[in-house]
C-alpha cells in the first residue's frame, strides 16, 4: 500500500477497504467468481485451524469511539468477533466472542456484521443471521456496556418470526443514544402471496431503542416495494434523526433508490426519490448506496446503476433534506468496473472511494471535494492488488481521514499518512 498526503487543512490518513463489483453482465460475474475462487484457495489452509484470527475474515466492519479508539467487528466460522486498536490499526487487542452460542451469520459483501460505538462509550452490533431456509434471516442485535470486555446475549429485531427474509440490517445511533436498526423484509410479501396479490421486491422496516439498547420498540415500515438485496444506508441530520436510503422498485421494475427523512423519534415521512436513473432489471443488482450528511445538513450520496444511457458510480447532493438533488456527477470509469463507493463528509470536505478492475488487479480510487462537493479534484489511485479484496468504508477519527482496505489472509489494519 501507498501513503498518501493530501492538502486539505486536515492531514489525509488513508488506508482502505473496497471491494470487487457486483455487476450484472456475463463478463463481469465471470471476472468477479474468478476472483473469488483464486482468493479462497490461498487461505483455506491458513485459517481453517485458526478461524479466530482477524485476518481469516471474509468482511471487515470497523469505527472510531470519541476517544479515538478504532473498533472492528468481523465473523469466522459461526461466531462474530470484536477487538480494538489503539495505535489507528497498527495492532489490535485480543478478540472478544459476541455469541456465545453458534448461528450462521451473514458476512459477505452487501451484507456484513454493523458496528457502532454512542457517546457514553457502549458498543452496539447488529448483523443477520442465516436460517434454515435460502434468502431467510433473523436481525440480531447485541451490545456491551463495560468496554468491550464482554457482550450481551443476542437478541433479535424483527417482531416478525415467520420463516422469512429480514435480511440486509443498517445501524446508527445518534447523540443522545437512540439506536436505529433497518432492514429488508419480506412479511408484507408473505401476506400478499397468502392473498393472491402481487408485491414486487420487499419491504423496508426499522426499529428503534430508546434504553440504551436492552430492548427494541416495535417495527414500523418504512416503504413497500424495495429491492430485495441491495446494502441500505443510514445517516443523522442535523436534529439527530435518521435519513435512510435504499434501492427502491419503482413501475415496471425501475430499480432507484429512495431516501426517507423522520419527522420526530419514531416517525418516518413519505420517502423521496433520490436517483433518476431508470434503470429496468427484474433481479437484484446487490449494489446499495452510501448516504453521509455535513455538518450543513447538506446530504450527499453515492450510488451505481447500469442503465443502458447512465451507468456507473454517480454522486449528488441536496440542501433541502433530501426533497432534491443536484444534477448527479458520473465518478470513476464505467469500462474499468468502478463500484461499491463509499462517502464521508466533515467539515467541508467530501471524500469518495471506490474500486475498478483493470489488466487483473483490483485499484482503489479516492476523489475529494473541498467545497462541500460543489467541485471535485482529480480521482487518485491508491493501491492495486490482485487478489479480490474487501469492500470500501471512510472512516474518520474526528481529525483525521481513514480508509481501511481488508484482504482475506492478510492482517487488517489502517495505514496513516502525515
Amino acid at each position: 500500500m501507498t501513503a498518501i498526503i493530501m492538502s486539505c487543512g486536515v492531514s489525509l490518513a488513508v488506508s482502505l477497504v473496497i471491494s470487487l463489483n457486483a455487476m450484472l453482465n456475463t463478463a463481469y460475474a465471470a471476472e468477479y467468481m474468478h476472483g473469488m475462487n483464486h482468493s479462497n484457495a490461498e487461505h483455506v489452509k491458513e485459517c481453517v485451524k485458526a478461524a479466530y484470527k482477524q485476518q481469516c475474515a471474509k468482511t471487515m466492519t470497523s469505527t472510531f469511539d470519541k476517544t479515538g479508539r478504532l473498533w472492528a467487528a468481523w465473523t469466522n466460522g459461526d461466531f462474530l468477533y470484536v477487538n480494538y486498536s489503539d495505535d489507528k490499526g497498527q495492532t489490535f487487542s485480543k478478540p472478544v466472542r459476541v455469541n456465545k452460542v453458534a448461528e450462521k451469520i451473514t458476512a459477505r459483501h452487501e451484507s456484513r456484521p454493523k458496528i457502532k460505538v454512542a457517546g457514553n462509550g457502549n458498543i452496539y452490533l447488529s448483523w443477520t443471521q442465516k436460517l434454515e431456509k435460502r434468502f431467510t434471516g433473523n436481525i440480531r442485535f447485541s451490545r456491551s456496556i463495560d468496554n468491550g470486555k464482554s457482550f450481551t446475549k443476542p437478541i433479535t429485531v424483527n417482531d416478525n418470526h415467520d420463516l422469512i427474509g429480514h435480511r440486509f440490517d443498517t445501524l446508527g445511533v445518534n447523540e443522545k443514544g437512540d439506536i436505529y436498526i433497518s432492514w429488508l423484509d419480506k412479511r408484507d410479501k408473505q401476506q400478499a402471496k397468502k392473498k393472491g396479490i402481487e408485491y414486487n421486491g420487499a419491504a423496508a422496516y426499522f426499529a428503534i431503542s430508546i434504553d440504551n439498547g436492552k430492548s427494541f420498540l416495535t417495527n414500523k415500515k418504512l416503504a413497500d416495494t424495495s429491492c430485495e438485496c441491495c446494502r441500505m444506508a443510514m445517516a443523522f441530520d442535523k436534529r439527530g434523526l435518521p435519513v435512510i436510503a435504499w434501492r427502491h422498485i419503482y413501475g415496471d421494475n425501475i430499480r432507484d433508490h429512495a431516501i426517507v427523512n423522520f419527522k420526530s423519534r419514531q416517525e418516518p415521512s413519505e420517502p423521496n426519490r433520490l436517483s433518476h436513473d431508470n434503470w429496468q432489471i427484474n433481479g437484484c443488482p446487490h449494489h446499495g448506496p452510501s448516504l453521509s450528511i455535513s455538518d450543513d445538513n447538506t446530504y450527499h450520496a453515492v450510488w451505481f446503476n447500469n442503465a443502458k444511457k447512465r451507468h456507473g458510480i454517480f454522486y449528488a447532493k441536496s440542501v433541502d433534506a433530501g426533497q432534491h438533488f443536484s444534477r448527479s456527477v458520473p465518478i470513476g470509469g464505467y469500462t474499468k468496473r468502478a463500484s461499491h463507493a463509499d462517502i464521508l463528509a466533515i467539515n467541508g470536505f467530501v471524500y469518495i472511494v471506490w474500486q475498478e478492475y483493470s489488466k487483473a488487479h483490483y485499484q482503489l480510487y479516492m476523489m475529494k471535494s473541498s467545497d462541500n462537493g460543489a467541485t471535485w479534484g482529480r480521482p487518485l489511485l491508491l493501491d492495486s492488488v490482485v487478489k479480490t479484496p474487501d469492500y470500501p468504508f471512510v472512516l474518520t477519527d474526528g481529525v483525521n481521514i481513514y480508509a481501511s482496505w481488508h484482504k482475506q489472509g492478510i492482517k487488517y489494519n489502517l495505514i496513516l499518512s502525515e
